[in-house]
């Protein structure tokens, strides 16, 4: 891949890439060879962007209480019993 050096760039915008960044996850450099490509027409689509809800209503959600006592027993079940290993 080639690297292309920008010049010029002024602290206020630099800025504003670096805080845009830092918002959505990214680096500086991917954010704004995202923004290239849309503003090209490159952007590529998702292959698989159909969102299927029809089987929404029989999952749920834990509470934080549920998710700590579940990862509680999780890690109680993931202990070894040197008992058993010696």
């Amino acid at each position: 891949m080639k690297a292309i050096t920008l010049r010029g760039i002024d602290p206020e915008t630099s800025e504003k890439l670096k805080q845009e960044a830092q918002k959505q996850g990214k680096s500086t450099n991917k954010l704004i060879l995202e923004m290239i490509r849309k503003e090209l027409g490159l952007e590529k689509k998702e292959k698989y962007s159909r969102k299927y809800s029809d089987l929404d209503g029989l999952f749920g959600r834990w509470s934080e209480d549920e998710f700590r006592e579940i990862t509680a027993r999780i890690e109680q079940e993931r202990r070894i019993d040197p008992e058993l290993w010696s």
